[in-house]
């Protein structure tokens, strides 16, 4: 299936602390990164592929405001975070580093492994292994340009660059 990635499950309340430990927030993000999820899964970092979906329950993203949470997972290549409910600083930081996350009230039919396939700003969400699709709210498309841009940065940059050239 093309442009799927693996899906990686894990329960409600994933807090900020797991995503990425406090006692390692000095390292580059890189090293960081390595260290994602290890506390509810020490061999998260090591096997997430690029393009993998990260799939949680309630609340993903719980604890203190890092960003370096959502920088991790992009780092690690991860292509969306799918979950119930998002802590509110979780989701503006991953939007705001370009990592697409979406209200997913079904991923307790996502079994680790799975075959996904996301669509972001049209709401789609395939499950290539038992061939469902889902249909979710979409990002909206003012945030889908922050994303397509790479994050809020990049977006901001050449959107000043465009307005200060015409001008």
């Amino acid at each position: 299936m093309e442009g799927a990635g693996r899906a990686w499950v894990f329960g409600d309340n994933i807090d900020t602390d797991v995503l990425a430990p406090g006692f390692l927030m000095k390292l580059p993000a890189e090293e960081l990164a390595k260290h994602c999820l290890e506390a509810v899964d020490p061999d998260f970092a090591r096997n997430v592929a690029p393009g993998d979906v990260v799939v949680g329950g309630e609340n993903f993203g719980l604890g203190s405001s890092r960003e370096q949470a959502a920088i991790s997972l992009k780092v690690l290549g991860v292509r969306a975070v799918l979950a119930k409910s998002f802590a509110r600083i979780f989701y503006r930081n991953a939007i705001n580093i370009g990592l697409p996350a979406l209200f997913f009230p079904d991923v307790d039919e996502i079994t680790a492994g799975d075959r996904i396939v996301v669509d972001a700003g049209a709401g789609r969400i395939v499950n290539g292994v038992t061939d469902k699709t889902y249909s979710v709210a979409p990002i909206p498309d003012h945030l889908m340009h922050v994303i397509a841009a790479g994050g809020l940065m990049p977006h901001l940059k050449t959107r000043f660059a465009t307005q200060c050239s015409e001008a």
